[in-house]
């Protein structure tokens, strides 16, 4: 595996690369990224992960401040992957003259996770188009477990990148069910154990909910009662229906965000 410091060195290594696949990481990685290194690998010629801890898309200090840093962990399990080339720029590479305050994303950033976190996809798909420019893939990796994430670049790369696809990856979970993210090595046994309760009774009621047998209301205090100290939202939607051009098959997901503690997990089912 090649690893670049300077975005200059890497431009020019990569510029003839004809089917390069990319997955963006802001490390800590876990089963959730291999499985996208590893859907990469087996699709295209040659795969790059970049690491970069985006500080635009963290709405409190003290969140970016805590997120884990694992990176000789994460360089040693990409080597064992044979990924073939790891980025990992400073912030001035990435944000020379700062942030793209102007960025337009779908109306569905505002919704979900944007609501309760301003600016954080706008943060997203900036740093996102920041490293298109520099790498120029033909295909991006990213997990379902971030749905709401997942269609907003979806959306912006169609109507701004024709040439460039994004590939959807199903979410990788624990054995207790908890979906793989660098967030749960926050998490206490205790917490963890919660949030795997939380994860059974969504796929328990997900059923009843979309037949109306049961209330989104019954579930949340379901949730409430387990130790959960705030929920952001619980909502059944249709992720064909997020975006348009709209699909026509129905395909409901329950999306929820919740804290344990001042850890904020989130999820789609």
């Amino acid at each position: 595996m090649k690893i670049f410091l300077n975005k200059n060195n890497l431009i020019k290594f990569i510029k003839n690369e004809k089917n390069l696949g990319f997955v963006p990481t802001m490390g800590s990685i876990h089963l959730g990224h291999i499985s996208l290194f590893k859907r990469s690998i087996s699709q295209c010629n040659r795969t790059i992960v970049s690491i970069f801890i985006n500080k635009p898309q963290f709405n409190r200090k003290i969140d970016y401040q805590k997120y884990p840093r694992t990176l000789k962990k994460d360089i040693s399990i990409l080597k064992r992957l044979k990924v073939d080339y790891l980025y990992i720029p400073t912030n001035d590479q990435i944000y020379p003259t700062g942030s793209n305050k102007k960025i337009k994303i779908s109306s569905f950033g505002k919704k979900l996770c944007g609501k309760f976190r301003p600016g954080h996809f706008e943060a997203v798909v900036d740093v996102i188009e920041r490293f298109i420019k520099i790498i120029n893939p033909k295909k991006i990796y990213l997990g379902e477990k971030d749905m709401q994430q997942l269609k907003i670049m979806e959306h912006f790369i169609s109507k701004n990148y024709n040439k460039i696809k994004i590939i959807g990856c199903k979410t990788i979970r624990e054995r207790n069910g908890i979906a793989c993210s660098s967030r749960n090595f926050l998490l206490s046994v205790y917490e963890k154990k919660i949030a795997s309760k939380i994860y059974k009774i969504l796929v328990n009621k997900k059923k009843h909910l979309i037949k109306k047998e049961i209330s989104l209301d019954t579930i949340k205090n379901k949730i409430l009662k387990l130790g959960v100290r705030k929920i952001d939202y619980i909502k059944l939607l249709d992720v064909n229906n997020l975006i348009r051009p709209y699909k026509k098959n129905i395909k409901y997901r329950i999306f929820v965000a919740y804290f344990l503690r001042k850890t904020r997990l989130i999820d789609n089912i």
